[in-house]
């Protein structure tokens, strides 16, 4: 793996405002699908565009025991290389299954077991980022 971190989204030249990419939305999404899809706990994507160069949106979610996280993680994987063929960057933390990055570039997904979500509390650090609470009855308005 390499230390490689994704290029600064783009930024328009007659604003400061970060220019975000609707297929960032779509991946956004699509990886809150796949976490639906093994049951993903409390399921949160924050749009830190506007507060941070790491990544248009994060997407949070929790799994009860570290089998759910490692089995949210690659249905996040199958759903977004399916549907957008595209794989992560990145990933990081599957041996051990309590928090497992999944970093698409542009969209960064967080699987957390509940301890380890409350203790980062990535939610709360990304406070002044645009909170969505994803649910599937959401998918029928996109």
């Amino acid at each position: 793996m390499t230390n490689s971190f994704p290029s600064p989204t783009p930024r328009s030249a007659h604003s400061s405002q970060v220019m975000t990419d609707p297929s960032s939305h779509q991946l956004a999404m699509t990886i809150a699908e796949g976490a639906d899809d093994r049951k993903g706990v409390d399921i949160v994507i924050l749009k830190v565009s506007e507060v941070s160069y790491l990544a248009e949106y994060f997407v949070v979610m929790s799994g009860l025991s570290s089998v759910q996280v490692r089995a949210i993680a690659g249905s996040i994987e199958d759903k977004v290389e399916t549907d957008l063929h595209r794989l992560p960057v990145r990933s990081e933390g599957k041996s051990d299954g309590s928090w497992i990055v999944l970093d698409y570039g542009d969209v960064i997904a967080h699987v957390f077991m509940p301890q380890e979500r409350e203790f980062y509390d990535l939610e709360a650090f990304w406070g002044h980022a645009e909170k969505m609470r994803f649910s599937v009855a959401q998918l029928a308005r996109d």
